[in-house]
């Protein structure tokens, strides 16, 4: 068992990575070092054929990449089935294993720490995604100088009312509430420039709305998205129901919060305290008005009662704000700490870079 070594973020110096302001175009042009990154979850019978397929799909992708297959805790054999594969196919395949299961959020945070290419690609373990389209993304997100290209499965291969019907609804509320407008938010399939998927620290189910995230460290204008193949799961069940646009709802709140309001807490309680404040205030002072201005008891009238609730409230809101802005700024000042343990993982010192052929 390896120790928890925190892994280059860099790539080797002659991978050939090409600078970010010299998109590459022709055909023949050497490509920018990439990791692909697979979390996976009980998917014991999906191992063997989706690191086969990997490799018949990158199999012509002029530059050098490298594999990295995480095991979100799986109790089925995975991770044993993954450490396998990787002795088979050479240290340019890496496994890190979790020791419970942390979520997709978390397995995918742990890969993006392990990455080491200038370009990083995710996509399911579960065969429904093709891994042959990763080369023409890579070549469309230099091409549109972007910062993340967004798979869309525009031809879903799920069923209509469990999976396709609830996911565009979710894309579209999605879309109008951040303003960060995509057909498909729940593909896994995407490249990202590695320097700016590393600023972004996911916790939580944070993976579905990563655009999102994605938008607060750089410009809505370097996401894009382009259409990829779908297939029908083949193997082992969906992890994924209808319960899950429940989760979404409450998901996209704290991404309409931490995309707004992130750094700025204070404001977001602060201006619900002001505007709780100013009814308040307002229907007081009616109150008193009417009690000393036309000497009628006021004591047992309702509207005294609501006054002092929605001052009460306004001042809880205020001082929330307050604690909320003590809170961010402790956050930004300590430094970070990720919500996933690793019990084991490919040694970081002994791999290696699968070169074009």
């Amino acid at each position: 068992m390896t120790s928890c070594i925190t892994p280059a973020t860099t790539p080797p110096a002659d991978n050939g990575s090409e600078r970010r302001d010299m998109p590459a175009t022709r055909k023949d042009a050497v490509r920018p070092a990439l990791s692909i990154v697979i979390p996976m979850y009980q998917e014991i019978e999906n191992v063997e054929p989706m690191i086969s397929r990997v490799h018949q799909g990158l199999a012509g992708y002029q530059g050098t990449w490298e594999l990295i297959c995480i095991d979100d805790g799986s109790r089925d054999g995975t991770g044993l089935r993954l450490r396998e594969a990787a002795e088979r196919y050479g240290p340019h395949v890496r496994v890190v294993r979790l020791r419970r299961n942390f979520g997709q959020t978390a397995a995918m945070q742990a890969g993006f720490e392990a990455a080491r290419g200038e370009l990083v690609a995710t996509l399911d373990g579960d065969l429904q995604n093709d891994p042959a389209d990763i080369p023409r993304m890579v070549d469309e997100l230099l091409e549109r100088d972007l910062d993340l290209l967004q798979g869309w499965r525009r031809q879903r291969q799920d069923a209509l009312v469990m999976r396709r019907l609830p996911s565009r609804i979710a894309n579209g509320l999605i879309g109008r509430v951040t303003g960060v407008a995509l057909h498909d938010y729940g593909c896994s399939l995407k490249v990202y420039r590695a320097e700016v998927i590393k600023e972004v620290t996911l916790l939580g189910e944070m993976h579905r709305f990563i655009p999102v995230w994605v938008a607060g460290v750089t410009s809505p204008e370097r996401i894009g998205e382009t259409e990829v193949t779908h297939q029908a799961r083949r193997f082992g069940a969906s992890k994924y129901g209808i319960s899950r646009t429940f989760r979404v709802l409450l998901d996209l709140l704290s991404a309409f919060f931490f995309l707004r309001f992130g750094s700025r807490p204070g404001h977001f309680f602060g201006s619900i305290g002001i505007f709780f404040g100013a009814i308040g205030a307002v229907l007081m002072a009616d109150m008193l008005w009417v009690k000393f201005g036309l000497g009628q008891n006021i004591g047992t009238r309702p509207m005294l009662f609501v006054s002092i609730l929605f001052l009460v409230a306004s001042i809880q809101f205020l001082t929330t704000g307050v604690l909320a802005e003590l809170l961010t700024r402790t956050f930004y000042a300590s430094g970070t700490r990720t919500h996933h343990r690793i019990c084991w993982q490919s040694d970081p010192a002994t791999a290696e870079w699968k070169r074009p052929a």
